[in-house]
């Protein structure tokens, strides 16, 4: 063995490989904490660059990938925070136009993602990290550094919001 082949990655083949090989799997998590894809290659692109913006060696790919997750959602719910303050002063609300020509399968794939944007921030995170990342309550209030109880209110919450508006929606396409 070297002393190239025994040395630790540099920051930059860390990066260079956590891009490649999980560059898709980062954006999909992303898609998922804001729903839409666009917003999604900026947060990864934006975490990418807050996590190695500074020159960081010791990073393996597991950790430089976990603390790019933890990047994403925290520059989502940072963004939240700030729509949300911009709202209580804001006197109006622009609402984009929607297409109602949708077909059957997709129907349900785009509602379930409408809904998703519907929810508050914290809620959203919650949802996603519950479903999407599989982890468990106590898990999810060590992520988000809340406690517990506050993570069960929101999936709560946010679970009987979507319930209803799925309800809502179903009951609505069938009347057609």
């Amino acid at each position: 063995m070297t002393t190239d082949e025994a040395s630790p990655p540099t920051w930059e083949q860390v990066v260079t490989r956590l891009v490649a090989d999980r560059g898709d799997a980062l954006t999909r998590y992303a898609f998922l904490i804001c729903g839409d894809r666009d917003e999604a290659s900026d947060l990864v692109q934006d975490a990418l660059v807050k996590t190695f913006g500074r020159l960081r060696n010791g990073f393996s790919i597991a950790s430089a990938e976990a603390y790019v997750r933890r990047t994403i959602l925290n520059s989502y719910l940072d963004a939240g925070r700030r729509v949300s303050r911009w709202r209580r002063i804001a006197h109006l609300e622009a609402t984009p136009e929607q297409d109602d020509a949708r077909t059957g399968g997709v129907d349900s794939h785009i509602d379930v993602q409408a809904e998703l944007r519907k929810l508050a921030p914290r809620e959203r995170a919650c949802v996603v990290l519950r479903y999407y990342e599989d982890l468990k309550v106590d898990d999810i209030a060590e992520w988000l550094g809340i406690s517990p109880g506050a993570v069960k209110r929101y999936l709560s919450d946010a679970l009987a919001k979507l319930a209803v508006s799925m309800s809502d929606e179903e009951v609505t396409r069938d009347a057609r």
